[in-house]
């Protein structure tokens, strides 16, 4: 963003006017803003700030019914429909475990809210909507024609916040989340020693943290046993064969507030330039294959034994979208799966690649 003077909040709301077709998310990066604050600059307008208190939301979700529940990033838009059931709140780590619905959140980051009504002809759209400090994206709920609407209006009545100002102030760009110190404290040896430990695919953040390593750099610095690098044309042979064979698959796409999951078969891909889409009948997904700047296959040792997951990233080290074969704890990876992962074309020389 530069360092140009904001628009004012009228500005901003004349802006969405003329350009009603354009996503909030690209609107607001040609205004020079967050989409964080061209949604406040509509309060008193369609929008009504909110708390982000992330445990009243996800309780209180579930009386709404069935709606659509949306996650982003930058570069891949994984979007869910069904009910928020299955609720487990905390104030470090919450997670919604439902069938169609799967997140795990993170509510720190979670920093502003809106309940936000946008009129479309005679239809009006209702949604509840989150951000980080950043004015990033974390997470959105979209009611649905089967929507208990006297629900959500209790819901985001209760969440109301006293402040309806329609400027917010966010914070600057952070760090890379994948960012690490310079003097690298890990030697590979030490890595192949951790790395050959882990009985948990949830034991590898801690892996890393201990390691002081990022993702990426764990793997340039893993034996080809334990990660090795796929051309970027993998992801979309991936969806294209799992359509193909009609394989469940688990897909994760996240930000630093939210990671949302599919599990389960996909049908309907299409690609459209660089852009591949899924349009199932609850399941949809945009994902940006241009901004894909690396792709690896990553084996972790599990009790159940190893496990593999397909992970792309972009030029920033942050990773896009990440896939496993669908499993329940307890048992072992799909064969079809891995004979999956293992086919896809890999690119060789890893260790001299640099993102």
């Amino acid at each position: 963003m530069d360092q140009r003077e904001k628009p004012s909040p009228d500005e901003i709301r004349w802006a969405c006017e003329d350009n009603p077709k354009i996503r909030e998310h690209d609107l607001a990066a040609r205004l020079g803003i967050t989409e964080a604050e061209l949604v406040a600059a509509h309060c008193g307008h369609g929008a009504v700030r909110i708390e982000p208190r992330v445990d009243d939301l996800l309780t209180g979700l579930e009386a709404v019914g069935e709606v659509m529940a949306l996650t982003r990033n930058e570069s891949a838009v994984h979007q869910k429909i069904g009910v928020y059931d299955k609720v487990v709140t905390g104030n470090q780590h919450a997670m919604v475990l439902g069938d169609d619905i799967d997140l795990r959140i993170f509510p720190k980051a979670w920093a502003y809210g809106f309940a936000v009504e946008k009129r479309e002809g005679a239809e009006i759209r209702r949604s509840l909507q989150f951000f980080d400090a950043a004015g990033e994206a974390i997470h959105k709920v979209h009611l649905r024609p089967a929507s208990n609407l006297h629900a959500y209006q209790d819901l985001a009545a209760e969440l109301v916040s006293s402040d309806q100002e329609p400027i917010i102030s966010v914070e600057a760009g952070r760090a890379r989340d994948n960012a690490v110190s310079p003097d690298q404290a890990a030697t590979a040896d030490d890595l192949r020693e951790h790395w050959s430990r882990l009985s948990d695919v949830h034991q590898f953040y801690h892996m890393l943290k201990t390691l002081k390593l990022s993702r990426c750099q764990a793997m340039r610095m893993a034996d080809e046993d334990y990660a090795w690098l796929l051309d970027n044309d993998a992801v979309g042979a991936l969806f294209q064969q799992a359509a193909e064979d009609e394989m469940p698959i688990m897909c994760f796409v996240g930000n630093r507030g939210c990671i949302q999951i599919h599990s389960g078969p996909i049908k309907s891909v299409k690609q459209i330039g660089p852009r591949i889409n899924v349009l199932d009948e609850t399941f949809h997904l945009h994902l940006r294959t241009h901004h894909i700047r690396e792709v690896w296959a990553v084996r972790k040792p599990t009790r159940d034994g190893h496990v593999t997951s397909i992970e792309a990233y972009g030029a920033d080290g942050k990773m896009i979208i990440q896939f496993f074969g669908t499993r329940k704890e307890g048992e072992r990876e799909r064969s079809d799966w891995r004979f999956l992962a293992e086919s896809l074309p890999r690119i060789p020389g890893q260790s001299d690649r640099d993102i």
